[in-house]
């Protein structure tokens, strides 16, 4: 594994670690400021060491949310995102009494994707006086806390990916709809991350069917386990919002689950996601 992140000095950042596994909040930058080279180095440095970082009153606005996501990648168009909706970049999330327990899964985002995102940037701007925390799970340490056997094991096999899981309710359409436009996605269950090197779990409740090569019996049974590992507190941070607060994740190495623990309140936000590249598993033992 590359350990250069986890040795990242910070010059212009403050950065206080919020568990031993994962998770920092960033101080001392202003979003809504042009960020120069070194100041987004050190904060994609951030990222890569701690997984998701956290930002406190940020108020920018959508310009200056997408503008600040370009400076990591090229960035990705969601299906739920209306048609002609201005700044087609930023996914509308809203969740009131009528949605109560839809967002509550441990998942990782769009892995229904050919190449899933690198990662989101989700801004507050309506919460609830208390309640709606966002969990957020370390899939590196999840790997490395299965025996060396299950470990092996995982490490050749393969999982299909289906967008239909959540989307087809959600958007009103038959899962062939969806397939005709986003095919189910092999991916590998154990993923190299393309920058640091760590091994991580690549299966998530949400969007994942399947274990493929086992019968239906062992791919059940094998993707409950894995799941389970997203549970463990160990491996998890908790961030209570605020409004105009910041999370930036990297979804190649986290699963996130959003609490749905605040209704009859409202808890709106906005996201926009950065493009990654297609999960693959590299053996460096």
């Amino acid at each position: 594994m590359n350990i250069a992140a986890g040795q990242a000095s910070f010059t212009r950042l403050q950065v206080a670690p919020l568990t031993p596994h994962i998770g920092a909040e960033i101080a001392g930058i202003d979003l809504r400021e042009e960020q120069d080279d070194r100041a987004i180095a050190e904060i994609r440095a951030a990222l890569l060491r701690h997984k998701v970082i956290f930002f406190r009153d940020q108020d920018i606005t959508p310009a200056q949310h997408i503008a600040f996501a370009r400076r990591f990648g090229r960035l990705e168009i969601h299906p739920a995102t209306p048609k002609d909706q201005p700044d087609p970049e930023v996914l509308h999330i809203a969740h009131g009494p009528d949605s109560k327990g839809q967002e509550n899964a441990w998942h990782s985002d769009v892995t229904w994707r050919t190449e899933p995102s690198l990662g989101s940037i989700l801004r507050a701007v309506e919460v609830p006086p208390v309640g709606g925390d966002t969990l957020f799970a370390d899939m590196g340490a999840a790997f490395r806390s299965l025996s060396p056997a299950m470990q092996q094991f995982c490490r050749g096999l393969t999982a299909s990916h289906d967008i239909a899981r959540v989307f087809a309710r959600r958007l009103g359409k038959r899962p062939e709809e969806l397939h005709d436009q986003y095919p189910p996605q092999s991916h590998p269950v154990v993923r190299t991350h393309p920058e640091t090197g760590e091994q991580a779990l690549y299966v998530n409740t949400a969007f994942t069917s399947h274990i493929e090569g086992l019968s239906e019996k062992e791919s059940d049974w094998l993707l409950q386990h894995l799941y389970a590992q997203a549970a463990v507190p160990e491996f998890q941070c908790r961030f209570r919002w605020e409004a105009n607060s910041i999370a930036f994740w990297d979804n190649r190495a986290v699963q996130h689950y959003a609490a749905s623990d605040y209704f009859p309140a409202v808890r709106r936000m906005e996201r926009v996601t950065i493009a990654g590249d297609r999960p693959f598993y590299k053996d460096e033992r």
